[in-house]
């Protein structure tokens, strides 16, 4: 399973979800659809933005999780 942690990467650097879709270019919907774990994949150009608006690593906004 894939877990998508972004909520928490958010919280943690006080990014709000309207901040982080205007920084990367993004609609609040489609930012919304990935942070609930909807999205049906990911552009490497999106995570690369948002790595780079938050200061932080692919991984530790998506998680693969053993079931």
């Amino acid at each position: 399973m894939i877990k998508i942690n972004l909520d928490r990467i958010m919280l943690e650097k006080g990014v709000t979800s309207k901040e982080l879709a205007e920084k990367i270019g993004i609609t609040p919907a489609n930012l919304s659809i990935l942070k609930t774990g909807k999205a049906k994949g990911i552009r490497f150009n999106t995570l690369e933005k948002i790595c780079e608006v938050l200061d932080c690593q692919p991984g530790e906004i998506v998680e693969w999780i053993r079931e």
